[in-house]
């Protein structure tokens, strides 16, 4: 391997409503799988404080972006040197965000707020503000986003497009875009369609889901790691149960799959004359 990287993603499921007890949870859980060498450790979409079905709740439990679970988190990436991206409810000024982040031993390094609140998100959470940033970290160029994101395929083909070669997905994957749960292999079709996406965009995608009944609502697990030629190098985790893995990855392989074949080159076959992908001011 080229430039390796140790992923780490954590299946865990929060208690609603429990900040101090779920922020405990990912820091025991983070550590845990440092320990087995991970470098960089997904966590999922609002483990702190919980994605609970009452939204409207949420407010209370937002917290500005020094708060004590970036904080926590921070303070575990010195320790261990490592890297933590995950996700929390964000308070700024009279706004709540669905935020993730990617902390290391200075900070966060990655600020990054949902673009598509999902179903009743909406009543709570304001739409991302910040765009579609991707950071340069010592092993490679990682972006982020947030489950129902992937459900629009300009935002991993931002991101790609941008220089990442690493996508983070913090998830709490529900059913309701599509009748089925999970198909014959665990995927849950979030899962699959990430699998497409991660093919289709030359990149590494690393999605992190909370799994299983909490506060009447069923998340669908199935957290994997996929590569840039659209194999599973991870996963699908157990639908309805916690579990973490560590896996290691190549990221030279995301320049690798941008040539198929001397005449099947993906990127440079764009028809950029015909159509360009605008993110802010640059059309990519």
């Amino acid at each position: 391997m080229a430039r390796p990287l140790k992923l780490g993603i954590a299946q865990i499921t929060g208690a609603p409503y429990a900040p101090e007890e779920n922020r405990a949870r990912t820091v025991e859980v983070a550590t845990a799988l440092f320990d087995q060498g991970a470098q960089l450790v997904v966590l999922p979409e609002l483990i702190v404080p919980g994605y609970p079905a009452d939204t409207a709740a949420l407010p209370e439990y937002a917290e500005p972006l020094d708060g004590p679970t970036v904080s926590a988190w921070a303070e575990l990436a010195r320790e261990r040197d490592g890297w933590i991206a995950g996700g929390f409810c964000e308070r700024d000024g009279d706004r709540c965000f669905n935020t993730a982040v990617i902390v290391g031993a200075d900070g966060v390094v990655l600020h990054y707020r949902k673009l598509h609140p999902f179903r009743t998100e909406k009543h709570v959470f304001e739409p991302g503000d910040l765009g579609l940033p991707v950071a340069t970290l010592p092993f490679g160029r990682v972006g982020l986003c947030i489950c129902y994101d992937l459900r629009f395929v300009e935002t991993v083909r931002a991101l790609s497009l941008q220089g990442a070669e690493l996508v983070c997905v913090p998830t709490a994957w529900l059913p309701g875009f599509d009748d089925m749960r999970w198909d014959e292999r665990g995927l849950a079709p979030q899962a699959a369609g990430a699998i497409v996406q991660a093919n289709l965009d030359q990149v590494f995608i690393g999605c992190a889901s909370q799994a299983g009944a909490s506060d009447g609502l069923e998340f669908l697990g199935s957290s994997i790691v996929v590569d840039p030629h659209g194999r599973l190098v991870c996963g699908p985790l157990p639908g309805l149960e916690e579990e973490q893995a560590v896996v290691e990855i190549d990221l030279d392989e995301a320049t690798v799959a941008q040539v198929r074949d001397e005449l099947i080159r993906p990127r440079a076959d764009r028809r950029t004359d015909v159509y360009g992908l605008a993110v802010g001011d640059r059309v990519l």
